[in-house]
C-alpha cells in the first residue's frame, strides 16, 4: 500500500501563531535529529493518534498544553489526504478529526474545526489498504481476535517507538499488550499474503457450511431415534390394525416396507367407520346410529335457537336503553316550553327581561328539538308486540327442543345399557379412529426420513460442498504457503545482517509469527532474541527483520501494510548520552565523555543499511528516524535526508508558542 507522510502539521492553541508544518521527503530515509526533550518522542504517537488511535499517547504537559489539533498529511495512491485530531484534554481521546483531501495538499488551513469522526477515518484507511471485509472466524459479525483485519492492525509494522527499537522481549509495536499481540497472530497469514481474501472467503464458507451441517446432523439425528423407536413398534402396530378390522391378515410374514404399505393404505381410507360396523352388526347397532344421528341434528338445532334466543334478548334490552335516553332527552328539553310559554312581547327573554335574537333562537332551537324527541318517543308501539310474541315462539321451542335432545340421550343410555356389543363396537372406532390418527402422523415422519426425505438431501449437499471447500482449502495449502514467504522473509533479512553491527552476522535468523519474535539458528543450538545478549544485537535483528518485511511487502501486488516506517532513538544502544557534534568539539573539555570511532561506525552502517533499502525500493518506502546522532554520523549517506537539527532552543513545539500563556 502506497502511504508516505508528506508532513506533520500542529494548530497552536493561541490563533495568532501560524500551524507548525514538518516536512519530510518520500521515497527517503526522513532523519530528524536533536537533543533530548525537544519532541523527537511525540512524532510516532503524533502519528498513531492521527491515524485512528484508541487513546492519545502524545506526551502531556509542553506538546498538549499549547496544541489544540494534530495533523498529518499523507500521500496515498489516490491523492493527499489531511489527517487531523483534537488534542482530547482530560478525555484518553476524542473522535474530532478534520479530513482534507486534494491530489496535492500544499496549503494549509490556518484553524480547522470537525467535519469527520475517528471511524469515518479508519473505514477510509480500511479501504485505502483494501482490506477484507471477512473475518477470520468463518462466523457471523465476528469481534475480538477473530475479527475483519483492520488499518490499526498495520500499525505494528509502521512504528518502532524508543522502547520497542531494540527490546529483547518485544519485536513489533503495541505487541507487548496481550490483545494486540493476539490480534497480531492472527493477522500475520494475512498480511504476509499466505492467506488470501479469496482464501478468506472459502474459510468464511467453509465455517457456515460446517456450523450448518451440524445443525442439520443433529436434526437428523433426533428424528431418526424417534423414527426407530417407532418401527420397533411397527408390528405391534400392525398387528393392532388388524384386530381393529382396519387390515387384512397376511397369508405370509410382511416386511417392514410392506407393513408401511399396508398401514399407508389404511390412513387413505374414508370408510373406517363402516369398516368397523358392517361385520356382524345388530339392531341395537343400527338403532344406536340412528340416535347418534338424531342427537347431532337436535344439539345443531337448539344451539340455533339459543343464538336467536340471545340475540333478541340484546335486542330487547336495547329498545329499552333508546326509551330511557328518549325519556330523559324529553324531561331535559321541557324546559323550553316554560321558557317560551313565559315570554312576551317586550321581552325576548324571560330571565332578565332583554332583548337578544340570540337568545331567542336558541330558546326556539330547543323548541324544534323537544317536537323531535317527543315525535320519536310516539312512534308505532305495535313492533314491541309482535317482537313480544316472537320471543314467547323461540322461547317455547327451545323448551321443545331441550326435551327432545334429552329424550335422546335417555334413548341412548337405556340402549348403550342393554347391548354390551354397542358399547364395544362404540369403543372399537374411537380407539380406531385415534389409532389412525397416531399411525398418519407416524408415518409421515418415516417419509420425510425416507431416501428422498428434504433433511436427507440437506445433509447430504452441506457434506458434499464441506468435503469440496475443505479439499480446495488442501490445494492452497496455507501452511506451505506461510513457510515460503518466511523463507523468503527470512533470506531479505539474512542478506542484511552482515551489513550490520551483529555478533553472528552468518548465522540463520528466522521469524516466528507465532510468538512475534525472531530466532537465531546457531551452530551448536537455536536461541530466540530475548536469550541473546547486547543492544547492538538486538537493534541489528529488529531493523534486519523489519526492514526485510518491508522489502517483501513491496514485492506484492495488492499489500494492505503501509509503505512506511518510523524508527524512534535506534541508535541509544550507543548513545547514551547526548551527542557531541563537531561544533561543539571545541568548547568540550577534555574531560567530557567522547564518542568511540567504532560506535560511530556501528550507527553509520545502520543508516547505511537503511539508505540502501529506500533506494532499492525506487521511491516505493518512506523511513523516519527520530534520533540523537547528528548529520555528521548519516549526513553523507546514500537516500538519507535530514531536517534542520532540533538544538539551541528549536523544538517540535516552537518557542514562541510557549512564551505566550
Amino acid at each position: 500500500m502506497f502511504l508516505q507522510v508528506r508532513e506533520i502539521v500542529l494548530w497552536p492553541r493561541n490563533a495568532e501563531f501560524k500551524p507548525r508544518r514538518l516536512p519530510f521527503e518520500l521515497g527517503k530515509v526522513n532523519v530528524i535529529s536533536g537533543a533530548s526533550r525537544t519532541g523527537k518522542s511525540a512524532v510516532i504517537p503524533i502519528m498513531d493518534y492521527c491515524m485512528g488511535a484508541g487513546t492519545c499517547a502524545i506526551p502531556v504537559n509542553t506538546i498538549r498544553k499549547h496544541c489544540e489539533w494534530f495533523g498529518v498529511v499523507v500521500a496515498t495512491a489516490q491523492g493527499d489526504k489531511l489527517l487531523a485530531r483534537r488534542e482530547p484534554g482530560a478525555q484518553r481521546s476524542t473522535d474530532d478529526m478534520f479530513l482534507l483531501e486534494a491530489d496535492r495538499i500544499t496549503e494549509i488551513p490556518h484553524r480547522v474545526a470537525k467535519n469527520i469522526n475517528a471511524d469515518a477515518v479508519k473505514r477510509l484507511l480500511d479501504e485505502l489498504a483494501g482490506l477484507s471485509k471477512l473475518d477470520f472466524s468463518g462466523g457471523d459479525d465476528s469481534t475480538g481476535f477473530d475479527g475483519r483485519p483492520s488499518f490499526r492492525d498495520l500499525a505494528a509494522f509502521m512504528f518502532q517507538p524508543q522502547n520497542v527499537v531494540a527490546n529483547p522481549d518485544v519485536l513489533f509495536f503495541k505487541a507487548n499488550t496481550y490483545e494486540h499481540r493476539e490480534k497480531l497472530r492472527k493477522i500475520f497469514p494475512y498480511v504476509l499474503g499466505a492467506v488470501t481474501p479469496a482464501l478468506m472467503a472459502k474459510q468464511f464458507e467453509l465455517g457456515r457450511a460446517r456450523q450448518e451441517l451440524r445443525r442439520k446432523e443433529r436434526e437428523l439425528k433426533d428424528a431418526r431415534d424417534v423414527s426407530a423407536r417407532w418401527l420397533a413398534d411397527l408390528e405391534a402396530k400392525f398387528g393392532e390394525a388388524q384386530e381393529l378390522g382396519l387390515t387384512e391378515r397376511p397369508e405370509q410374514e410382511l416386511s417392514r416396507g410392506q407393513m408401511i404399505e399396508r398401514l399407508e393404505e389404511v390412513v387413505a381410507r374414508t370408510d373406517l367407520t363402516l369398516a368397523v360396523s358392517t361385520s356382524t352388526i345388530s339392531d341395537a347397532m343400527t338403532e344406536l346410529s340412528g340416535l347418534n344421528v338424531e342427537e347431532r341434528e337436535v344439539s345443531r338445532e337448539l344451539t340455533t335457537l339459543r343464538h336467536r334466543l340471545e340475540e333478541m334478548n340484546r335486542m330487547r334490552a336495547g329498545a329499552d336503553q333508546y326509551d330511557a335516553a328518549i325519556t330523559l332527552q324529553r324531561g331535559r328539553l321541557q324546559l323550553s316550553s316554560w321558557l317560551i310559554e313565559h315570554t312576551d312581547d317586550h321581552a325576548d327573554c324571560p330571565m332578565c327581561g332583554s332583548h337578544t335574537d340570540s337568545a331567542k333562537a336558541k330558546l326556539h332551537a330547543l323548541s324544534a328539538r323537544l317536537r323531535e324527541v317527543e315525535a320519536e318517543a310516539g312512534v308505532d308501539k305495535e313492533v314491541p308486540a309482535a317482537f313480544d310474541r316472537e320471543l314467547q315462539r323461540v322461547t317455547t321451542e327451545i323448551g321443545q327442543t331441550t326435551e327432545r335432545l334429552r329424550s335422546v340421550q335417555i334413548r341412548k343410555r337405556a340402549l348403550s345399557g342393554r347391548s354390551d356389543e354397542a358399547r364395544q363396537r362404540q369403543f372399537a372406532a374411537q380407539r380406531a379412529e385415534r389409532f389412525v390418527g397416531n399411525l398418519e402422523a407416524a408415518l409421515d415422519l418415516h417419509r420425510r426420513l425416507g431416501s428422498d426425505s428434504e433433511l436427507v438431501e440437506e445433509v447430504a449437499r452441506l457434506r458434499e460442498l464441506v468435503h469440496q471447500l475443505e479439499g480446495e482449502l488442501r490445494e492452497q495449502d496455507v501452511e506451505s504457503r506461510k513457510r515460503r514467504v518466511l523463507a523468503a522473509i527470512n533470506a531479505n533479512a539474512g542478506r542484511l545482517l552482515p551489513l550490520l553491527d551483529v555478533e553472528s552476522p552468518n548465522d540463520p535468523i528466522s521469524l516466528e509469527i507465532n510468538d512475534l519474535t525472531i530466532k537465531v539458528h546457531g551452530a551448536d543450538r537455536d536461541d530466540y532474541l530475548s536469550e541473546i545478549g547486547s543492544g547492538s544485537n538486538w537493534l541489528a535483528y529488529h531493523l534486519a527483520i523489519l526492514l526485510a518485511l518491508h522489502q517483501y511487502f513491496l514485492a506484492q501486488r495488492n499489500s494492505p501494510v503501509p509503505a512506511l516506517l518510523v524508527l524512534d532513538q535506534p541508535s541509544q544502544v550507543y548513545f547514551p548520552k547526548r551527542v557531541v557534534t563537531r561544533v561543539e568539539e571545541e568548547e568540550v573539555d577534555e574531560e567530557e565523555p567522547r564518542l568511540r570511532d567504532e560506535d560511530v561506525d556501528a550507527v553509520r552502517m545502520a543508516f547505511d543499511v537503511m539508505g540502501k533499502v529506500v533506494l532499492g525500493a525506487k521511491g516505493q518506502l518512506q523511513l523516519i528516524v527520530l534520533d540523537h546522532a547528528s548529520q555528521d554520523v548519516w549526513g553523507d549517506v546514500a537516500g538519507v535526508v535530514g531536517l534542520p537539527e532540533w538544538r539551541n532552543g528549536v523544538k517540535l513545539v516552537p518557542m514562541e508558542w510557549l512564551s505566550v500563556s
